[in-house]
This record gives structure tokens, C-alpha cells and sequence, in this order.
């Protein structure tokens, strides 16, 4: 499981015109890869580092601050571009795996105390967002 973790002052998510999913005030927006080998352990694992990852200003957490996160499914996270000049998605997990995976991490999260907005799994969506710093780390587990 892969995660590009962006601290922002805001971010929304648009599907076919309408916001589906927004932070207003500062937060994480968490671009979610799954691997074709991740379980229910590791979304529970991603969501513990997510939570409580020091990124936010003062060296907080979402955990201690009490700040938002928007969660985005992100297969492409996964392209191999190694070879060649179009992407490989073999390591990626196939939707039918990968989406109860990510509302199991997005579950795991709202378990914690964390609020969550979301985009829709499989839609085309445009991600906006503020970034502040700006601050983005790869989180891997």
C-alpha cells in the first residue's frame, strides 16, 4: 500500500461537476495506491501512520490536532514505468480488491476519530488543493 500524503490548507474532490468530497481547513490529502498483495492489515497500518504522521505545522499530527483528511483512491500510483513509454499496472490491485481495501482504510481512520471526506472509487475526478509548504511525503507500508 502506497499513499502520497500532501499537507494542504484545503482540497476538494469534483465528480461530474459536483464536490463530493472537501477539507476546508488544513489537513492531509491522501492519494491511495493498492498493491495486488495488500490486505486488511496494511489499510489498518496505513491509516495508524496516516493519522499520526507529524507532517502539520508545529510538527502535529492529524491525530493531535484534530485535522482533517481527504482520501483519494489512486491506482496509477502503482505504474511501472520502467520499460517502454506506456505505464504497466500489473502491481496494482484490480478494483474489486482494491476498493474494500481503501473504505477499509478510510474506516479504519473514521475508527480513530480522524474525519474523513473521500472521492468516489473508479470515477473521474479533479482533485484540487492548496498545498502548504509545501509539505508531500511518500508513505509506504
Amino acid at each position: 500500500m502506497k499513499a502520497v500524503a500532501a499537507r494542504v490548507t484545503r482540497a476538494s474532490v469534483t465528480v461530474d461537476g459536483t464536490v463530493i468530497g472537501a477539507i476546508t481547513e488544513p489537513g492531509l490529502l491522501v492519494l491511495l495506491g493498492i498493491h495486488a498483495s495488500d490486505d486488511r492489515v496494511k489499510a489498518a497500518t496505513m491509516a495508524r501512520k496516516l493519522h499520526e504522521l507529524r507532517i502539520l505545522r508545529d510538527e502535529q499530527s492529524c491525530a493531535t490536532a484534530g485535522a482533517p483528511l481527504l482520501v483519494v483512491s489512486q491506482f496509477t500510483l502503482y505504474g511501472d514505468t520502467r520499460k517502454g513509454r506506456r505505464p504497466s499496472w500489473t502491481a496494482a490491485a484490480r478494483p474489486e480488491v482494491a476498493e474494500p481495501l481503501v473504505e477499509a482504510m478510510i474506516e479504519e481512520l473514521r475508527a480513530r476519530g480522524a474525519t474523513v471526506a473521500t472521492g468516489r472509487f473508479g470515477a473521474m475526478m479533479a482533485v484540487e488543493s492548496v498545498n502548504d509548504g509545501p509539505f508531500t511525503v511518500l508513505v509506504e507500508v
